[in-house]
């Protein structure tokens, strides 16, 4: 199964647990040591890298070795039980560096701090820090208060933060894949997710702060920027500010949405016309420069409309990728999820891509065992598989996360080896139509950024089609990472497309 989550940079196995260093700033450094580690997607990856840029401002040098830290702050995602247990560990393990250093400051940040604070703080006594996604400007004082021998902690979720202002230090980056955020938070309650209870109301960055820093990353040599947000299509910026909010919160205390301004009596008039919508920024995205591609995650089948489909159409550098998550195939299944489609809604989406972007690959995430669900609908999954022939699959068996709709009204039901059972047929689906995808691109030539060398040999390159394919071919002197070559398709594995530069 990880064979086919590769391509799909949302969730990277590979880089769970990753240490992230930088390059110390001159004439800053206060003496002190950061170790920071990350767990989840991108989203958190992404996040690590405004917490460095903050503390850097500060002084703080980072260390790729904990032992030598003077704080260490784990990243930490609530999606997925076993990325809790494997934090749960790591603190544990920080807890004993903490008895040969009593000085070592020890917090946890992101979606496991707001949701299990007391925890770390009161029962267990693991963390000194505990921080939420939206309170990281007050890193630098909560170290403070921690060092004068306080434990310390803000999970606040704000309305307004969006961390437009800090321009993000690339962490053990290549120099060529940046990710951008241009959102934050999550106004959709799928019943069985954590999100909008540990990242907070949906708001979006303004659009000129975007486009300036991705200007910035092709200026300084990038050549890709994936648009990150837990729901890009839904991205809305406007001069009004219930225009730059999500609508239709189910999240107590939300702010005014659009409608509800109207039904107050206020005339939106221009200012709603002058909203900027995922579709309008793509294409100011694209329009930076030919050379910089551009990629986007994650979609939501209720949101992604045609104008989204045809801007991605209409400029060559927008890559033909889409992750569109249909989690079951099931309209009942989908309906308890909360999901806001059905499974016909889901087809027509996926026909409209196909209709629009004839050489779209799509990704999806997929979850069996969901509460209540029968053989005949999980066969409605698998129907699904069958009808889009996805490219690459996030396949899942379900797991009940505590604080979540589906744990208060639903009974986790299906028994843990008919969930294995359902999760192994679609993987295998999953296998076979991921082979079929990469074989039907066997004799084309595909557009590949070289992003390094393979990672098992340093006489092959490697980078990735426009279709999010891996792709290895043989060294070439006259081209280096960060450039684009042609590559003819020659042979393939499941998840891996392997040529030769033409």
């Amino acid at each position: 199964m990880m064979d086919l989550v590769i391509p799909d940079k949302v969730h990277d196995e590979s880089r769970q647990g990753e240490a992230l260093v930088l390059e110390p700033v001159a004439g800053k450094n206060n003496g002190r040591k950061l170790y920071i580690e990350s767990y989840g997607c991108a989203m958190n990856f992404s996040d690590s890298e405004i917490v460095a840029s903050i503390l850097a401002e500060q002084g703080f040098e980072t260390t790729a070795d904990h032992n030598v830290a003077d704080v260490i702050f784990i990243n930490t995602c609530s999606i997925r039980e076993n990325a809790e247990q494997r934090v749960r560990n790591r603190l544990k393990e920080f807890t004993v560096a903490k008895v040969k250093n009593p000085g070592l400051v020890v917090g946890v940040l992101g979606c496991m701090a707001e949701r299990l604070k007391s925890k770390f703080l009161e029962e267990e006594k693991l963390v000194d820090v505990v921080v939420g996604p939206d309170a990281y400007r007050n890193l630098p004082e909560l170290i403070d208060q921690v060092d004068s021998g306080q434990k310390a902690v803000n999970v606040l979720l704000s309305r307004e933060e969006t961390y437009a202002d800090i321009s993000p230090v690339r962490l053990n980056s290549n120099g060529i894949n940046a990710f951008v955020s241009i959102m934050r938070g999550c106004d959709n309650m799928c019943s069985f997710c954590v999100v909008p209870f540990t990242r907070g109301r949906e708001r979006s960055r303004d659009p000129q702060s975007i486009v300036a820093e991705c200007t910035d990353l092709f200026n300084k040599g990038y050549r890709e920027v994936t648009l990150l947000g837990q729901n890009v299509d839904s991205y809305k910026w406007g001069p009004h500010p219930a225009l730059s909010k999500g609508e239709g919160s189910a999240i107590p205390n939300a702010d005014l949405g659009a409608e509800e301004v109207r039904s107050k009596g206020e005339d939106l008039g221009e200012a709603e016309k002058a909203v900027t919508n995922f579709a309008n920024l793509l294409e100011m995205v694209a329009l930076i420069n030919p050379d910089l591609r551009v990629r986007f995650s994650t979609s939501h089948p209720k949101d992604i409309t045609d104008d989204v489909l045809y801007t991605i159409n209409k400029y060559e550098n927008i890559c033909n990728y889409i992750h569109l998550p249909v989690q079951s195939g099931n309209s009942r299944i989908l309906e308890m999820m909360n999901r806001t489609y059905d499974r016909d809604w889901y087809i027509n989406r996926i026909d409209a891509i196909r209709r629009i972007i004839p050489d779209c690959a799509v990704s999806t995430d997929m979850i069996t065992g969901f509460c209540s669900e029968t053989d005949e609908e999980h066969n409605d999954s698998v129907t699904m598989m069958d009808y889009v022939k996805y490219d690459f699959a996030y396949m899942f068996k379900y797991s009940e996360r505590p604080g979540t709709l589906a744990a208060k009204r639903y009974a986790d039901d299906i028994p843990e080896e008919v969930k294995q059972q359902r999760l192994q047929q679609i993987v295998a689906k999953q296998q076979e139509y991921s082979f079929y995808r990469m074989q039907a691109r066997i004799g084309k030539v595909e557009k590949v950024l070289i992003e390094g060398y393979s990672k098992k040999s340093d006489k092959d390159y490697c980078g990735r089609s426009d279709q999010n394919a891996m792709v290895i071919f043989p060294v070439d002197e006259s081209y280096k990472p960060g450039q684009y070559v042609n590559v003819l398709i020659e042979r393939t594995t499941s998840a891996t497309l392997i040529g030769k530069v033409v």
